[in-house]
């Protein structure tokens, strides 16, 4: 039983409807030695499993990356990518900003 909704677990959509609500901030940073950096901002911890979330697009992206507090950092200039895989992943498009 979910604890939220109170559907069984697998009628559950408590995650679905989390993904489209989120508001998700992709930006890129120069970091030192003039390399770029993608940011994922946005994410809430509580409803989002970041860590797996990361692990996924590193994968994906064939990148490194990592986890500081809830952003996400992948090397390189990932920002169209990482929109198009975060929309597969069930995020909705329109919430999904690029800076």
């Amino acid at each position: 039983m979910c604890s939220v909704c109170g559907l069984p677990s697998d009628l559950c959509m408590c995650s679905n409807l989390a993904r489209e609500t989120q508001v998700v901030t992709i930006s890129a940073i120069k970091r030192r030695f003039g390399k770029l950096m993608t940011m994922i901002n946005g994410l809430d911890h509580k409803v989002v499993d970041i860590k797996s979330l990361a692990k996924q697009l590193k994968s994906k992206l064939a990148c490194g990356g990592t986890i500081k507090g809830k952003t996400i950092e992948l090397q390189g200039d990932q920002r169209q990518a990482a929109k198009k895989i975060l929309i597969k992943m069930g995020f909705a498009e329109d919430s999904i900003a690029i800076k």
